[in-house]
């Protein structure tokens, strides 16, 4: 982090980059968390999956690097680098990286969740 004028901010210059796929599974790292927004950096190995779950808060996908099968609710799709997702809360989801996949999550928090809602 850093500040400027009294405020700070968060600066990564290349997410991409930021975090290497793994050879065989899955690699999370939070990138950014703070009162109302968790930033969460995934990457998936070819063949690797989020079985569906859901997010107790809206939440948005961007993806970076790859492509994918996306499960939303009852609609599968395949996504590609610079797909973009906001999901409301509780929407069921899952994630099938069909090549090697960069993905990053943004839970938007409620303003009474704090730091350790999510």
């Amino acid at each position: 982090m850093n500040t400027v004028e009294g405020a700070t901010y968060t600066l990564v210059q290349d997410l991409a980059k930021h975090q290497e796929i793994p050879q065989d599974g899955i690699l999370t790292r939070t990138v950014f968390d703070g009162d109302h927004l968790k930033t969460v950096l995934f990457t998936f190995s070819k063949g690797q999956e989020l079985s569906e779950h859901t997010a107790s808060t809206p939440a948005v996908l961007h993806f970076l690097e790859g492509s994918a099968r996306l499960t939303l609710g009852h609609e599968t799709m395949e996504v590609r680098s610079g797909a973009w997702v906001h999901m409301p809360a509780q929407m069921c989801h899952g994630i099938h990286a069909l090549t090697p996949v960069k993905m990053l999550l943004l839970l938007i928090k409620h303003s009474d969740q704090g730091k350790n809602g999510g």
